[in-house]
């Protein structure tokens, strides 16, 4: 896979580059890859902004010798790109400017989680304040309680942690598959333990220093 990188120097070069119609980024380029290549685009918005990375394919390419303009490759993100392109789209819109509220951070964070089997491994797609989605093609039934347990990069120990299923995506929908699962507190320590590590991780997010895997 193709690594690309998009630096946006302001938030509206966003606007610019991201087709909300058909769902494609232009990245430009000098020497764009051949149409069908497979690419990962970490997009990063200098101005105090996150670091994404998008993965998809190349729809079409424009080469310097064309004379149409920007030479630059569009490409046809992949559907697991979906929340992230969604967390973009409300970043440079400002409406997360209120970050305590509205906030949902694209992380892909190790989760172990109990099932009737013993305990699986998975994965989270988005996490916030007030929950985590998680990545399983078995999700509970809504309002099943969950414990489960988070791995967070720089720390040793894991995040225990239990929650309610307040929504579910199951394969025939077509989309991650997965359940949204609402956090359930045992005290204010605990709740304030949890807030600072997403505290952490949103700073750690913002300022581009995240490990590639979790942030893939």
């Amino acid at each position: 896979m193709m690594r690309l990188t998009l630096p946006l120097a302001q938030t509206s070069d966003w606007l610019r580059v991201f087709d909300p119609r058909g769902g494609g980024l232009f990245v430009p380029m000098q020497s764009p890859p051949e149409t069908g290549t497979e690419v990962r685009v970490e997009v990063t918005i200098t101005e105090g902004g996150p670091r994404v990375i998008l993965k998809g394919n190349v729809l079409t390419r424009r080469a310097v010798a064309d004379g149409r303009g920007v030479p630059g490759c569009t490409v046809a993100l992949a559907a697991d790109s979906r929340e992230k392109i969604n967390f973009l789209n409300g970043f440079v819109r400002g409406g997360l400017i209120n970050r305590r509220e509205r906030r949902r951070l694209p992380l892909r964070l190790p989760v172990t989680f109990g099932t009737h089997e013993g305990p699986k491994s998975a994965f989270s797609r988005d996490i916030n304040e007030e929950g985590i989605f998680i990545i399983t093609e078995s999700p509970y039934p809504e309002g099943t309680v969950v414990h489960f347990c988070i791995f967070v990069p720089g720390r040793d120990d894991t995040i225990p942690l239990r929650g309610s299923v307040g929504h579910t995506v199951v394969v025939e929908d077509q989309d991650i598959p997965g359940m949204g699962i609402v956090f359930t507190f045992a005290s204010p320590e605990e709740h304030a333990t949890v807030m600072g590590i997403i505290d952490d991780l949103e700073d750690a997010f913002y300022k581009g220093t995240l490990p590639d895997e979790v942030i893939t």
